[in-house]
């Protein structure tokens, strides 16, 4: 059996939800399900990371320890996940003791094997990104990313040996060409280390508030080495190797652009320094941007938007679960910017949902209530649809495999607007009711059972909704793609149900 081990990053508990995280984590948990469909062992995991000065400084303004700020603020995300309907298996906070454990058993490894020093340390540090920049990175003097100020840190630390790693990171990509996508961002990776690597400061004095170096205990780990390890906790790093062993060689990272260098550089020289083989592969998505901007408090801000306006559970409360998922998988690429926007949501609404897809549920359902008493049909052999639905199954298949949840739903689509063309050429409505009529409804219905199959990675409410209104038992997400996504397998006689509008169309006021 094949396995698939995902993972979003982490996020960090001193923020809100919003809809930058969610687009991680639903692409994440649509790869999952779609693993899960076509039948292989899949674990699904995002989390919390809950480290760090502005954690410990939020708690305090709060009048409250780090540790009962955290479990307020990781709520927060555990209450969205659900809000979106994500399937996470595993949700990790780098609170628990079980990360504490297997951070100081990672670490000492590498401690152990000689790529850990002590050394003192001064450079230019975003608070909010907890990390040091050079000075050729910033941008008018400010953080690249959050266009703050940065500020002078000098402290002693101690510092991982990445300059070691040059030629050995150099080597690994050259033998494994996918081990970063798409190709635009594995081409940083490498002009990155290309342009040579600096040892890296991986723990603090200055804090508390993290976890503790078992060998030097008036230091704490930097937050980034902390979080980074969180994957090989969920697996049971340092306590079970069993786990380790089974889950490691299928690890997809599922990160945004702004964290390429420490997913595609530092962690796997890190894995490499305690003897393990580093993540086998590494997706690096855009930012979804608005008013051109990366979203974020200070950035939404700054183009007039309220963060609490685009958190997840506000969005699924105006436009439904499944319409929101359908957006946030559906009209960016999943590697390149996109920009979010109220309009384009219901513009993919409206044309997409209740146009194209709720139109053809309304359509089929009516007519095989007037014209064939209510009862589906068997699909024909023949049918022009058929060929159409081996192609949009193949391509399907073909994109999820290839982190494209985008395409998948654009082929998916495809075979939609093929039934709806076929209802046109042939308007049932018209005809009387007989075996022409009962060949041209069955095909129609054989389009939505396998269109339930091909959208339920991506939008499993409403797969469910269209199995169950054809008659079917059970759920799309359940049945064996392979076996069941091919033409001709709706069943004679199944009760149709027409139901209310699956998309009732918004009125915008552009």
């Amino acid at each position: 059996m094949s396995r698939f081990f995902v993972t979003t990053p982490i996020y960090y508990g001193n923020d809100a939800p919003h809809v930058g995280s969610a687009y991680s984590t639903v692409n994440a948990d649509a790869l999952a399900r779609w693993h899960r469909l076509v039948g292989d062992e899949t674990l699904f995991l995002t989390g919390t990371d809950e480290h760090g000065q502005k954690v410990a400084d939020s708690a305090e303004q709060q009048g409250l320890s780090p540790q009962a700020w955290t479990d307020q603020t990781a709520q927060r995300f555990i209450e969205a996940w659900d809000d979106l309907n994500i399937s996470n298996d595993d949700f990790i906070r780098t609170s628990e003791r079980r990360h504490h454990e297997s951070v100081q058993k990672f670490l000492t490894k590498i401690y152990e094997n000689g790529f850990i020093y002590k050394d003192v340390y001064e450079g230019l540090y975003c608070v909010s990104c907890e990390d040091y920049y050079t000075p050729e990175a910033l941008v008018n003097g400010n953080c690249p990313v959050h266009e703050r100020p940065v500020i002078t840190m000098q402290e002693e630390n101690w510092f991982f040996r990445l300059s070691a790693f040059e030629d050995k990171l150099l080597q690994y990509y050259e033998e494994h060409p996918t081990f970063t996508t798409p190709q635009t961002k594995f081409n940083e990776a490498i002009s990155f280390v290309k342009g040579g690597l600096k040892d890296i400061s991986i723990t603090r004095t200055s804090i508390t508030w993290g976890i503790t170096v078992p060998w030097d205990e008036k230091h704490v780990f930097y937050v980034w080495y902390d979080a980074l390890i969180n994957y090989l906790t969920a697996i049971g790093y340092g306590s079970d190797h069993d786990e380790v062993e089974k889950w490691w060689p299928s690890s997809n990272h599922i990160v945004g652009k702004e964290i390429i260098r420490f997913h595609c550089v530092w962690w796997p020289a890190m894995c490499m320094a305690a003897g393990l083989e580093p993540p086998a592969h590494v997706h690096v998505h855009g930012w979804l941007l608005v008013g051109g901007k990366k979203l974020g408090k200070s950035m939404a801000s700054d183009v007039g938007i309220k963060l609490t306006d685009i958190a997840p559970r506000t969005l699924t409360a105006e436009f439904g679960v499944d319409p929101i998922r359908y957006y946030l998988l559906r009209e960016t690429p999943f590697g390149n910017d996109g920009e979010f926007s109220f309009e384009g949501i219901i513009a993919r609404y409206n044309t997409d949902l209740a146009n194209n897809l709720g139109n053809l549920v309304a359509r089929v359902a009516t007519v095989v209530g007037s014209k064939c008493d209510g009862r589906g049909r068997a699909p024909t052999i023949d049918a022009e649809l058929r060929a159409v639905a081996n192609e949009v199954v193949q391509q399907v298949g073909a994109a999820w495999e290839e982190f494209a949840p985008h395409r998948a739903l654009e082929a998916a689509w495809q075979l939609i607007g093929a039934a709806n063309a076929d209802l046109e050429k042939h308007a049932p409505w018209k005809m009387e009711s007989g075996p022409e009529v009962d060949a041209v409804m069955g095909n129609a219905l054989e389009v939505l059972r396998l269109t339930a199959i091909l959208i339920s990675p991506a939008m499993p409410e409403t797969a469910e909704k269209i199995w169950h209104r054809i008659g079917l038992q059970g759920s799309p997400a359940d049945v064996s793609f392979r076996g069941e996504a091919s033409w001709g397998r709706y069943p004679e006689g199944l009760l149709v149900e027409k139901g209310e509008p699956l998309f009732p169309r918004i009125k915008s006021d552009a």
